[in-house]
């Protein structure tokens, strides 16, 4: 583990582990359900800092087509230029510019970016914990909530219902889980 210990501070480096993190979405379909998706090939960092907790800092990266809602067809559309446009926006990502509060109950102001327009998110947080594995290697395991209006990003595609309403709603709920390991020094 990146440790970097000084009078006044105590950092660490994390690296967020894609096989036990999730970053997921639902939105209200028909205005009667809601679809979940996520984005399972992810990576990114988070920055530590014990001593300031409001030094601490985020960053992620998402494939946007690895989205994944369990429909071939649906995630085909989401793919499309309708709405992600992967082979122009192959990466969704965040990046946090202010950490508020403490491990237990913290608020994440960060800029995501999602086809090529980046809007200020608000996650609410808590960390889930701290262990170390089987093999002897330090864990620690946060998650995140917020909403966002996928309007805001560009992804205005719907279809009007014929009893009224729309196909897709425009609130997102975001929900992120991760566990992070510590990052290799250099």
């Amino acid at each position: 583990m990146t440790m970097t210990a000084t009078q006044d501070t105590q950092t660490s480096q994390w690296t967020l582990d894609a096989a036990h993190s999730e970053v997921e979405f639902a939105v209200r379909h028909m205005m009667i359900s809601t679809v979940k998706g996520h984005f399972p090939e992810l990576s990114g960092t988070v920055h530590l800092d014990e001593s300031d907790f409001s030094d601490s800092s985020v960053s992620v990266e998402m494939e946007a087509a690895s989205v994944d809602t369990r429909n071939a067809d649906r995630d085909a559309h989401l793919r499309s230029g309708e709405f992600f446009d992967v082979e122009t926006f192959p990466k969704l990502t965040f990046r946090s510019r202010s950490v508020e509060g403490s491990p237990d109950s913290f608020t994440v102001r960060g800029d995501l970016t999602i086809k090529g327009v980046t809007r200020e998110v608000v996650l609410k947080g808590e960390e889930l914990g701290r262990g170390t594995d089987p093999w002897g290697n330090p864990r620690v395991g946060f998650r995140a909530e917020g909403k966002l209006n996928r309007k805001d990003y560009g992804l205005t595609w719907n279809q009007a219902l014929e009893a009224g309403g729309v196909l897709v709603g425009d609130e997102v709920r975001l929900r992120i889980e991760v566990q992070a390991i510590p990052s290799s020094s250099d």
